[in-house]
């Protein structure tokens, strides 16, 4: 179910202002243990754009200067549509800034889970009512977590879009110092 959409002016991924990052699931069935999967964001400056982030948000947090929020955060999969979102405000955003990374983890409470285990998950990226991506994680579904999306800060600093669906066998600590590296 991979998939890239074009925006409503035909640019896919170029110029973005405010950007959602939407994360569904189904519950687990009765008498297995809960699911719980997590968005988290990575700021990175530019000075140092794949070193330390400067800060992550994570786990019903929010950025210091209230430019990124996890708006949704469901511990669980219950209810309808969108279980966890995040909201990232790029255009408020310090110009020290040049990158954000995005990605999904799933916390790993009782026994390791992966993606192949948690029934219907998918992520979806919007830009306003566009759809940048899709994805229902079957490429990683060995995975207990993975990067999303990766925002950068062009040279006229503007923000773009790219795809970066890479699986981490991590567990969310380990993949929040993890899913900023540089990738090959």
């Amino acid at each position: 179910m991979s998939s890239i959409s074009k925006g409503s002016d035909g640019n896919l991924n170029k110029g973005l202002e405010k950007v959602q990052v939407a994360v569904k699931w189904d519950p687990s069935p009765l008498g297995e243990p809960t699911c719980d999967l997590d968005i988290v964001a990575g700021t990175y400056s530019a000075e140092d754009p794949y070193g330390d982030p400067v800060y992550l948000v994570h786990f019903d947090s929010r950025s210091p200067d209230g430019t990124i929020t996890l708006t949704r955060d469901s511990r669980n999969g219950l209810g309808f549509g969108v279980d966890e979102a995040m909201t990232l405000e790029l255009y408020r955003m310090a110009p020290t800034f040049a990158r954000v990374v995005v990605g999904v983890a799933i916390q790993q409470g009782e026994g390791r889970r992966t993606f192949g285990g948690v029934r219907n998950s998918a992520v979806q990226i919007l830009n306003g009512p566009a759809e940048l991506a899709r994805d229902d994680f079957e490429s990683v579904s060995g995975a207990l977590a993975a990067t999303v999306a990766e925002f950068r800060r062009d040279a006229d600093g503007a923000w773009e879009f790219r795809k970066t669906l890479r699986g981490y066998d991590a567990d969310p600590n380990a993949f929040a110092r993890l899913m900023g590296e540089r990738t090959p």
